[in-house]
């Protein structure tokens, strides 16, 4: 017996569930790769091999799920293993020890860390979510917004500092190098938390002056990372509101994962403002993970989106059709979306 769906013919007797409980049962492997983040096992093995037995006595672990442990981390791809037996020894594999190592510069554990201690659990209530519209996080409890949360406790906002760092950095990285900045001299990261845009536009391009614009709860954190990597020349440190306060004029003005945080209302003021703060033929830029136009593609953008419902409550991930058409209302004259890597795009409209 055949079936249609959306058009296609499909014999039922050829049909798996296998990819159903694949993703139903996704949270097994998810909280293995979470909880070998947390305890540092990439970390630990770093540029070394080890039996189970000696990486388990490393991390503390119990006997009983070392082999269980270490093993799935092998068929999930993010070990592997010389040997089998309790004479087998365990490494990193190249993505593993570039990403996941915290001794690289290139280490994204910090978002993971985040997920870890945070998110895993807030997800548990996402059908509570989807009927109430309102988030699942601390602010479910203390009434307060997720920044007001954040910006209260140094350390939990400087390991959302850390975590978005970690995940923006490879895209961040990328926009420096494929954006064409010879037309420019100023830029303006709005959000710029550590300054890490900030930081990567000027080692790429020694004419631009930067500015990084946040609350002044971040000024410190920002100063710190420009201060070690010797661009305070380079890079101004301004503190503000972007609900309050107008943004620094700058040639380019860029906002990354700053748009998905909020609903349409204050989505559209942040673009206003960036339209006030640009000169003719000045550029924004939103950095995110752009849902594709029909919605049918990029999962991670639209998984982004559910996570900014847990965390926001109205905020929300976008289509690069939905970005031009608020621009297009702003007064921008034109719009195109660079691709960076994975699921993220910049999303430019020119004034």
């Amino acid at each position: 017996m055949n079936t249609q769906e959306q058009g296609v013919e499909f014999d039922e007797n050829a049909l798996d569930p296998s990819h159903i409980l694949e993703v139903g049962f996704g949270f097994w492997g998810s909280k293995v790769l979470l909880t070998a983040v947390e305890l540092e096992v990439f970390t630990k093995l770093d540029d070394k091999s080890m039996t189970g037995e000696e990486l388990g006595k490393l991390l503390d672990l119990h006997p009983r799920g070392i082999f269980d442990f270490f093993d799935a981390l092998v068929a999930l791809g993010f070990l592997y293993r010389d040997g089998d037996g309790s004479e087998g020894r365990y490494r990193n594999t190249p993505a593993t020890a570039k990403f996941l190592n915290k001794h690289q510069p290139s280490y994204i554990g910090g978002v993971l860390e985040m997920a870890s201690d945070r998110l895993f659990r807030f997800w548990g209530d996402l059908s509570s979510g989807l009927k109430t519209g309102k988030p699942q996080n601390e602010v479910k409890h203390s009434q307060k917004s997720m920044f007001d949360v954040l910006y209260e406790d140094t350390s939990k906002l400087e390991q959302f500092i850390a975590a978005m760092s970690g995940l923006s950095r490879g895209n961040f990285q990328v926009f420096a190098e494929k954006f064409d900045f010879s037309k420019y001299q100023t830029l303006c990261d709005v959000g710029g938390a550590s300054g890490l845009l900030s930081r990567l536009v000027a080692k790429q391009h020694p004419h631009m002056q930067c500015m990084t614009f946040d609350l002044p709860q971040v000024e410190n954190i920002a100063k710190r990372w420009i201060e070690q990597e010797e661009l305070s020349d380079r890079i101004q440190v301004i503190s503000g509101d972007f609900f309050t306060d107008s943004l620094p004029q700058a040639d380019v003005i860029t906002m990354g994962l700053i748009l998905h945080d909020w609903n349409l209302e204050k989505k559209k003021h942040l673009i206003r403002l960036a339209y006030e703060a640009l000169p003719e033929n000045g550029a924004f830029v939103a950095i995110e993970n752009l849902i594709d136009d029909a919605r049918r593609e990029n999962i991670f953008g639209l998984l982004m989106s559910l996570n900014m419902l847990i965390e926001c409550g109205d905020g929300f991930d976008f289509t690069g059709a939905d970005f031009w058409s608020w621009c297009q209302e702003a007064g921008f004259r034109s719009y195109e979306v660079l691709h960076l890597a994975g699921p993220c795009s910049a999303a430019i409209a020119y004034k």
